[in-house]
């Protein structure tokens, strides 16, 4: 029997063979992953599978795309609800919206966006705020199963006692109902906030810059990077960003100290959203 401390390190090793074959043989890079994630994601996958290790289930991916497939979805972070942090969309409400409404037309980037509640969450804010029409919204994520999910808009009915908690929280100003039509167990998204969104794969990790946005909000994803691939991403969305244009990041998130911590500037009242800094100012 191995000691535990033996087990541990082969696990390791395993995680970490597993991350190379994914990288050369699909392009995934994983490499800067928070291992302790990617090794509960490993772990569960071998256990609904029934296999004996990870290394099996390295073995099954380099000759079995639709394995891998299964496992990227398993990587994709898809913990996300309607107003989710109901604080934070309040705050969106209270202090970005008034800078937005002196535009002509903004747009608006939900970076790892997973099975899009929380851009629904923002462009039902920006329909109550007028200014849906002046939108347009990009939605990103690298698992095409979960946008395929997005763009359909079609959710469970269970989560709307939830969801209209934390829309009341957020200073909703309707009846959040009004913004589906419930079909038995099923809740179905109004199709005049779908049309403003673009659903789109885009791979933080391995993608260049994606767009030039005014606002830009990745939520609950840095959280699962290394320190190394958290300073990439967020010097991403710094080329990103238009100068003046907002941040909004998850509330266990930190930018301060990144490599991009002096580009920003908190904005004042507000619960994790940050912005550019415009340069000679």
């Amino acid at each position: 029997m191995l000691e535990e401390k033996e087990r541990l390190e082969i696990e390791k090793i395993e995680v970490k063979l597993f991350v190379e074959a994914a990288y050369l043989r699909y392009g995934y890079d994983f490499r800067d992953y928070s291992r302790a994630h990617i090794k509960r994601r490993l772990s569960r996958r071998v256990k609904l599978m029934g296999l004996p290790g990870i290394t099996r289930l390295t073995e099954l991916i380099l000759y079995d795309a639709e394995v891998f497939q299964q496992i990227l979805t398993d990587f994709s972070i898809n913990v996300t609800e309607m107003f989710r942090h109901p604080l934070f969309f309040r705050n969106l409400r209270t202090e970005i919206v008034p800078v937005l409404r002196t535009y002509p037309s903004f747009t608006i980037w939900h970076a790892g966006c997973s099975t899009g509640e929380e851009v629904l969450s923002t462009a039902i804010l920006l329909e109550e705020e007028g200014l849906l029409n002046r939108a347009m919204i990009y939605a990103t994520d690298m698992n095409g199963a979960v946008l395929e999910v997005a763009r359909e808009g079609i959710y469970s009915a269970k989560d709307i006692k939830k969801w209209t908690k934390n829309y009341q929280e957020s200073g909703g100003r309707k009846s959040f109902s009004d913004y589906f039509v419930v079909n038995y167990d099923y809740a179905i998204v109004s199709q005049k906030l779908q049309k403003r969104i673009s659903y789109m794969e885009h791979n933080l990790v391995t993608d260049g810059r994606f767009i030039g946005a005014d606002l830009i909000l990745c939520r609950n994803v840095l959280i699962y990077f290394n320190r190394t691939l958290q300073n990439r991403v967020l010097d991403l969305f710094n080329e990103s960003l238009r100068p003046g244009g907002f941040l909004g990041i998850g509330s266990k998130e930190e930018i301060k100290f990144s490599s991009v911590g002096d580009a920003f500037e908190k904005v004042a009242n507000c619960q994790k959203i940050y912005k550019k800094k415009i340069e000679g100012i």
